[in-house]
């Protein structure tokens, strides 16, 4: 059994305190090669769609059922507020649909997907785009002398609507209901917005597919014909303007490349003592590992490849004892790379028994590092890549001028810095490094471009769900990576059409 999701965006935004935005989506569901349940036919598969509510499974809404059909596309879609600083889990669950049963664990179960709305953003998707596009169009169709199907009646006529996509397979948009018993139907007057009808372009071809209906699914196929909204004569109320939100860049095609770097100085403590901020509890976390997964379990569903550099500063390395404050912490210098945000994890955890606590507290060299492949990707004409880096800390930092000037240097590349203070020391020079109250600016007086940190003191999270943490550090990652792109004229790789 396969699944294929497919996604557009109403452009509608919904403000969610002073720094949330929340995107609404809209999800197509097609099916292949399901389980035929059936005895003297085969299945009649509808789509359940499940969001995750504190561990619960909550119904969101449900298809319509496919008729004796084991591969499906569904006509009715499924709308999800979109938050990227949420992990928002799903579950596409299919049934085979018995007539006699009323609730939903009565029908017989085919299978079920489970992912997170950000893995269908970035991998799982056919068709996605985000357009400020409120057009909605009402379409009146009938037909004329259409064929006779059926054998002791006329024909059940339906209508769909497909549009094309980029590349060039079709997708469902609208069916129709079903009129009976007519070779000349009327079908009641529907409306449907028209970026989901054409993607918002005018001169896109979209696909007229007439059936005739058949209670065990085998419909007749009547006839079809091509045409666009311009050619429609249709007459609109405003046009398309062109401003490229965040949700473009990322469906798109715009990777978000993660790298997090580490403090081992010695004023975290000694890891084998249940003082040190470094010390792995009996429940395998400690502060350091928390402010990891909550934002890295969001982030990799922005990377396709899922591997993510992981550094570490301010500690002694084997064998010399030199100090280091740019070192991979799987010890391999020429490839850092950990496998996902577990890997980066499982590196941390076995780093520490292999390296000295020392110092200084120096965040410039870590953040050159990042900002040196950052750098390469200004040839990029398109938004292709965006940086993040992630540094958890726990104390005053020894190089503030070399990092002022490094941050000052990196707002003019596709980069942002998120810090994570833990413990209980004073952050004061962390809350100057984010620019919120003033612009940041370097040794020498050069302001930032763009403000491009953010830091958060995991303290006043500790008692919140991780979810609440990640929220906050994640608020003002989105406004940064459009406000780059498009200070830079820098559309999608993929862009929706105009």
């Amino acid at each position: 059994m396969a699944y294929t999701l497919g996604l557009a965006t109403d452009g509608q935004k919904r403000s969610v305190g002073p720094q949330h935005c929340v995107t609404r989506v809209e999800l197509s569901v097609t099916a292949s090669s399901l389980l035929d349940r059936d005895v003297a036919s085969k299945s009649d598969p509808f789509c359940v769609l499940f969001h995750e509510v504190d561990g619960n499974w909550v119904e969101l809404g449900r298809t319509e059922t496919a008729v004796n059909n084991l591969n499906p596309v569904f006509g009715v879609k499924f709308q999800v507020d979109y938050h990227f600083e949420e992990i928002q889990k799903l579950r596409f669950a299919m049934f085979d649909e018995d007539k006699c049963a009323t609730q939903l664990d009565e029908h017989d179960f085919l299978g079920a997907f489970v992912c997170t709305l950000g893995v269908v953003l970035n991998d799982f998707f056919f068709f996605a785009q985000e357009l400020s596009d409120n057009r909605i169009i009402t379409l009146t169709l009938s037909g004329r002398k259409l064929d006779k199907k059926d054998f002791f009646g006329k024909s059940d006529p339906y209508l769909e609507f497909h549009k094309q996509g980029e590349d060039g397979k079709w997708m469902l948009v609208h069916r129709t209901e079903v009129i009976k018993n007519t070779l000349d139907p009327v079908w009641k007057p529907f409306t449907v917005p028209l970026i989901s009808l054409c993607n918002g372009d005018v001169d896109r071809s979209i696909k007229v597919l007439c059936y005739d209906y058949d209670n065990d699914g085998g419909h007749d196929f009547i006839g079809e014909f091509q045409t666009t909204v311009a050619k429609m004569n249709l007459i609109f109320s405003r046009s398309i303007t062109r401003d490229y939100t965040f949700l473009d860049y990322i469906l798109g095609g715009c990777q978000l490349m993660f790298t997090v770097g580490i403090d081992f100085t010695a004023s975290n403590g000694n890891p084998r003592e249940p003082s040190s901020l470094h010390y792995i509890n009996p429940l395998g976390s400690n502060e350091y590992l928390a402010a990891i997964l909550a934002v890295g379990q969001i982030i990799q569903d922005y990377d396709t490849d899922k591997m993510f550099p992981a550094l570490g500063f301010g500690a002694q390395l084997p064998p010399d004892w030199k100090v280091s404050h740019e070192f991979a912490i799987n010890f391999n210098p020429t490839n850092p790379f950990c496998s996902g945000v577990e890997g980066i994890a499982q590196a941390y955890s076995a780093c520490l028994p292999h390296i000295r606590f020392y110092g200084p507290t120096n965040f410039a060299p870590i953040i050159n590092h990042v900002a040196r492949f950052a750098a390469q990707a200004l040839q990029q004409e398109k938004a292709a890549q965006y940086f993040t880096l992630l540094i958890i800390t726990d104390g005053v930092i020894s190089d503030m001028d070399e990092t002022r000037d490094a941050i000052v240097q990196a707002s003019k590349l596709p980069m942002s810095i998120i810090i994570i203070g833990v413990g209980n020391a004073d952050f004061a020079a962390m809350e100057f490094l984010d620019g919120d109250a003033s612009v940041l600016r370097s040794s020498t007086g050069e302001e930032a471009v763009r403000d491009i940190v953010q830091f958060v003191p995991f303290r006043d999270f500790r008692n919140a769900p991780k979810e609440t943490l990640a929220k906050s550090v994640l608020a003002e990652l989105p406004q940064q990576v459009t406000q780059y792109f498009k200070q830079r004229n820098l559309p999608p790789i993929n862009p929706a059409p105009e």
